[in-house]
């Protein structure tokens, strides 16, 4: 399995049938970007993920952080809200530490990724959290994301994307 230059796993180091199908269950389309060229909605820029409306934009060097991350915007946003997203996806802190918490959750979803990997790679491309680490934060200061996540049935397991939702 490759890595890019920052040691992390892009999208190119996966089954795009089983990254289309993680998002698929979730109402969100997966749409690959061809080499070299700009990814639609990416707030940061290339290779970051982008995203409009129910669609990840990613290209192979995607990290795959960024397109769960982004994938996960779209996730916790409310249908109505969601519709009408492009580039900007973040509503509130709490949304963003939601979006993080989940993130971390839906990548023992991908095989050869899980929550362990996820993590060191948020880790080496910059994600900053208050105790330093992203394993330190969700282990000991994501109680309030967590929580956030269940009020609104986002956690995986507990049904539905969000009621209505599809």
């Amino acid at each position: 399995m490759g890595d890019d230059e920052a040691g992390v796993l892009t999208l190119a180091d996966l089954d795009i049938a089983v990254v289309s199908g993680l998002l698929a269950r979730r109402a969100l389309t997966l749409a690959q970007v061809e080499p070299g060229a700009p990814i639609p909605g990416s707030y940061w820029g290339e290779p970051e993920a982008g995203v409009i409306a129910h669609t990840v934009y990613a290209r192979d060097d995607t990290p795959v952080h960024s397109l769960l991350h982004e994938a996960c915007h779209l996730i916790v946003a409310p249908a109505e809200r969601r519709a009408h997203i492009h580039t900007d996806a973040s509503d509130s802190q709490a949304e963003e530490d939601a979006t993080c918490y989940l993130q971390v959750l839906l990548a023992d979803e991908l095989p050869d990724v899980g929550r362990e990997r996820l993590m060191r790679d948020m880790d080496a491309w910059g994600y900053s959290f208050r105790l330093g680490s992203t394993r330190a934060w969700f282990e000991h200061d994501a109680e309030d994301a967590r929580l956030w996540l269940a009020q609104r049935g986002l956690l995986p397991g507990t049904g539905s994307p969000r009621p209505g939702d599809a």
